[in-house]
């Protein structure tokens, strides 16, 4: 996430003060130059400058920004530097640009402050090697600006001695001292900052520049002694300190941004200084002998050689060490993204989330989107595609993210959103747009996505967002495909209901506590038995019995679906062939097992029903497995496999037909022998209306396709009467019989049925 963009300055109050006492500074010196003026009025405005720029310093300081107290403390000091520099003057005790050995310690104490902070920042740091080249090139710059300073005095030398050497000299040692403080500033603005705002830093080096540069012209003003260059450069330098230091405060305030790789630049500094002094020597010889000005050309031609092939070097192994950079900065981007689509990986999301929660909690979102059905992408049209499509689908989602927020693949086809504001309105446009038909390879695909909302709440961790908005993820599954669910806490009762649920039927398996009851499918309008359907029950040893609508949702999450659903299967089978010895030909004609979406998106499943007849004995014929409309509607691995069933000569039951997709085209497609009419069409059936007209409609459509039509939820004579007028042959419900243990089979009697419900 990229940190706000911070203003390059603002008005405040005290950048204001700041810049009107500069302003009026300026004047006051602008007047000085062409008329002796009173030199108190001079040193006033440091009254009201150096407090302003130190009590902004003291307000950017905090965490970890702890160099803003020592800029604080550096310019109380030259503050009272400046305040002893006066009291010299205006007492008769120093002239001119002169100062005293007091004033120059006073003075040197502030500006070492100010380089003791600077050096003390994290980023600033330096091995040994790199503070021996600092350190040169600081003497480099330090020779330079003090052979400029002597050149420009020179001519006025002995005007400007008239305080004393010693005076002089301290002139000298304070402009070292501050050329020291320029070279430092420009050198940390550039290479690292650690927790200092850069631009506030490149404001402190134009502090610094402008103190110490601005110095050097001091023996300009020797014929002018009741002016001093401190009138206006420490008025100057306390406006820069001010802005730097109001910069750093927004900064803060905005946000701090991710750290930016260290920057590789070669010092321009020294060659500069070895190209000035060049210069200066060039233009002092031509006033001397001709032997001289040779002289003076070789030697800086020769020094301007050896710089230029060094700078060669330097440039030279400054490539070979940025390509180095770029590979390690490839590596890094790799470890914090996925390699196939791009996007950020789990750690970095679950960083940028973090960072959110901590800027404003308020307006973060936390969005799971899960793919439906891509597993029988990867199964029909192979790996490559599926590849593609993810591929796709993350330049979906990338182009319709809104800005602040991050797209990140957790896996497989889940893909993770850390959304800010109307993250309801994002996930609609996604959904939309993944609609739409979505190339890959030489497919066009169109995708539906199950979509799970976390909102931030008080106190919340990335973890715990992304745990949410999984739950609401889950929940939108279990309501079918292509939704969009935002977390309540009562999914996360049903989430730990259900993970209980599925441990509790592990255990299940295990130590027998589930059982088969069988409901029989007879003929109309005997009541014969003709089949039945195998239903799984559960009785669990602490809580008794426990509905199926209980765990097989739970069973379906966590995937345990495909082993229950195998033990079902070889149970019933085994308890078929029992009953064909048994009763011979009094045996159910046909056992109907139910088969979810899970089991038939199982590569293979086919096979395994094969297996399942082969060790049973069991002929194919009498088991017809049973499925619902959705599980094959999108074809696919579940209609591969279908077929391969109805293959083996196994049946083959479409179950709740009317109540999902309710495609006619589906019978065309699907290897389907038997309707099964939902029940909620049945109920009706009596009273007329659409559900009368639906049911007269599906057994006119079944004996038109050869089909068999069994009226499912049948409970009164009445229902029973009018579906045989209808044309219907084969019913099941409470009124025919209610689901039994397989030893009740063998006495099932229609008289007895009917009996049963009578009563």
């Amino acid at each position: 996430m990229a940190a706000a963009m911070v203003p390059p300055f603002r008005l405040t109050r005290t950048v204001v003060v700041a810049a009107v006492v500069l302003v009026l500074a300026c004047l006051w010196f602008a007047v000085g130059l062409l008329h002796k003026t009173p030199t108190l009025l001079g040193w006033l405005p440091l009254l009201v400058a150096v407090p302003l720029a130190a009590r902004a310093s003291w307000r950017a300081s905090g965490e970890g920004r702890s160099y803003w107290r020592y800029a604080s403390a550096g310019i109380v000091l030259i503050g009272l530097g400046a305040g002893s520099n006066a009291y010299d003057y205006l007492t008769g005790a120093q002239q001119g640009q002169h100062i005293s050995g007091v004033t120059a310690a006073v003075y040197v104490t502030g500006l070492a402050v100010f380089l003791l902070g600077l050096l003390r920042i994290p980023g600033a740091r330096r091995s040994g090697i790199e503070w021996t080249r600092f350190g040169l090139d600081i003497a480099t710059v330090l020779v330079t600006v003090l052979t400029f300073t002597w050149h420009l005095a020179y001519p006025r030398w002995e005007s400007w001695l008239g305080g004393g050497f010693a005076d002089s000299a301290s002139v000298l040692i304070v402009l070292a001292a501050g050329v020291i403080c320029i070279f430092a500033f420009v050198k940390v603005a550039f290479t690292g900052t650690g927790p200092i705002d850069r631009r506030a830093l490149h404001l402190l080096a134009l502090t610094g520049a402008i103190g110490a540069g601005g110095g050097a012209f001091a023996p300009l003003l020797a014929d002018k002694p009741y002016l001093n260059t401190a009138h206006v450069l420490l008025p100057a330098c306390c406006l820069c300190l001010s802005l730097a230091a109001d910069r750093q405060i927004r900064a803060t305030q905005v946000g701090r941004p991710l750290p930016r790789p260290p920057m590789r630049r070669l010092s321009h500094m020294p060659y500069a200084a070895v190209l000035a002094t060049g210069a200066l020597l060039l233009s002092s010889a031509v006033e001397r002998s001709a032997d001289q000005l040779a002289i003076a050309i070789g030697s800086v031609t020769v020094t301007l050689l050896v710089a230029t092939r060094q700078l060669v070097a330097l440039r030279d192994n400054s490539r070979l060490l940025d390509d180095l950079d770029a590979r390690q900065r490839e590596l890094v981007h790799q470890a914090g993204h996925d390699a196939l689509t791009g996007l950020a990986n789990r750690t970095v999301l679950t960083r940028e989330i973090t960072a959110a929660l901590a800027d404003d909690p308020a307006d973060v979102s936390v969005a799971l989107i899960d793919l439906d059905d891509f597993k029988a992408i990867n199964d029909d049209l192979g790996h490559a595609v599926g590849d593609e499509l993810l591929t796709a689908v993350a330049a979906t989602i990338e182009n319709e993210l809104p800005a602040g927020g991050v797209a990140a693949r957790l896996g497989g086809d889940e893909y993770a959103l850390l959304l800010r504001g109307d993250a309801a309105r994002t996930l609609g446009a996604i959904a939309c747009r993944l609609r739409r038909p979505v190339r890959a390879g030489d497919h066009e695909l169109v995708v539906e996505a199950s979509i799970g909302l976390a909102p931030a709440r008080e106190g919340d961790s990335a973890d715990e967002m992304l745990r949410r908005a999984d739950v609401a993820m889950y929940e939108a599954k279990g309501q079918g495909k292509g939704r969009q669910v935002t977390y309540a806490t009562a999914m996360d009762q049903r989430t730990a209901e259900q993970s209980r649920l599925a441990a509790d039927l592990r255990t299940a398996l295990d130590t027998e506590q589930l059982t088969l009851l069988y409901q029989p499918i007879v003929t109309m309008p005997g009541g014969e038995l003709f089949g039945v359907e195998a239903l799984l029950r559960w009785r669990h040893p602490e809580r008794g019995p426990i509905g199926p609508d209980l765990f097989i949702p739970a069973a379906e999450r966590t995937g345990l679906i495909v082993p229950l659903g195998a033990w079902v299967l070889e149970e019933a089978c085994r308890q078929a062939v029992t009953w064909r010895s048994e009763m011979g030909a009094a045996a159910p004609t046909t056992v109907t097992v139910n088969v979810s979406a899970r089991q038939l998106r199982e590569a293979g499943f086919a096979d395994d029903v094969a297996a399942v007849l082969c060790r049973t004995g069991l002929p194919p014929e009498v088991l017809t497995v049973e499925v619902t409309e959705t599980a094959v509607f999108d074809g696919g691995t579940a209609l591969t496999e279908l077929r391969a069933i109805a293959a083996l000569g196994v049946k083959i039951a479409l179950d709740d037909f009317g109540t999902g997709h309710s495609s006619l085209g589906l019978l065309r497609t699907c290897p389907a022998d038997v309707l099964k009419v939902d029940k909620s069409f049945v109920d009706d059936v009596t009273a007329g209306g659409p559900q009368a007209v639906v049911v007269a409609a599906l057994i006119g459509i079944c004996e038109g396709l050869g089909l068999r039509a069994v009226a499912e939820g049948v409970e009164t004579a009445e229902q029973a009467a009018e579906l045989q007028r209808l044309g219907y042959r084969y019913a099941q419900g409470f009124h025919y019989g209610r689901p039994m243990p397989a030893a009740a089979v063998a006495d099932y009697r229609p008289a007895a049925a009917g009996r049963r419900v009578a009563a």
